[in-house]
């Protein structure tokens, strides 16, 4: 989908929104990243209403991007290096449908370009478990509260202790090292 100004927007889920913020930030052609809800059947919905499991939202991250400036494929790569893509249930501690991995794509071109990306990643024979990530189209997106946005500069310690305790920043080392974002 284009917005204004000819940006996009990608929409990833990849267990805790929180989580999934920082590793897109601060790039140049990054516009805007929202957390909050999307692919369930609520309007507007809550966090405490997402995580109850009853809404069928996920949670999730809505990047507004230049793809002049960066790619769409860029982006996929730093979403692949930031889950654990074996695992549809969830992610790290956090289980459910609220958590699961899941590219939503805006357009064709998106769509093809997640499935070429899925193939390349369980073809690269770096996990020996089938990648199980979800593609699906983009619904509507219900940002999160406010105290989740942003949540790794408002509480570095609290993202930090739960970026270690969740089990992801060990996952990370392990099958990427210090590619953090590259594949």
């Amino acid at each position: 989908m284009e917005t204004a100004n000819n940006h996009e927007l990608a929409t990833f889920a990849g267990g805790c929104f929180w989580c999934m913020v920082k590793p897109f930030d601060e790039y140049p052609g990054i516009e805007k990243i929202v957390s909050g809800y999307t692919g369930g059947k609520t309007e507007n919905p809550t966090y405490e209403e997402v995580c109850s499991g009853q809404t069928g939202h996920t949670e999730a991250v809505q990047i507004t991007f230049n793809p002049a400036v960066f790619s769409y494929e860029r982006l996929l790569e730093i979403f692949w290096v930031q889950i654990d893509p074996t695992d549809a249930g969830g992610q790290f501690f956090d289980r459910g449908v609220s958590y699961r991995p899941v590219i939503f794509y805006h357009n064709e071109k998106q769509k093809q370009l997640a499935e070429k990306s899925k193939i390349a990643l369980n073809e690269s024979n770096r996990f020996s478990r089938p990648i199980m990530v979800s593609i699906e189209p983009a619904q509507t997106f219900y940002p999160a509260e406010e105290y989740h946005q942003d949540f790794y500069r408002k509480n570095p310690e609290r993202y930090n202790s739960y970026q270690t305790g969740s089990g992801r920043a060990d996952f990370i080392q392990k099958y990427w090292g210090d590619k953090h974002g590259k594949i």
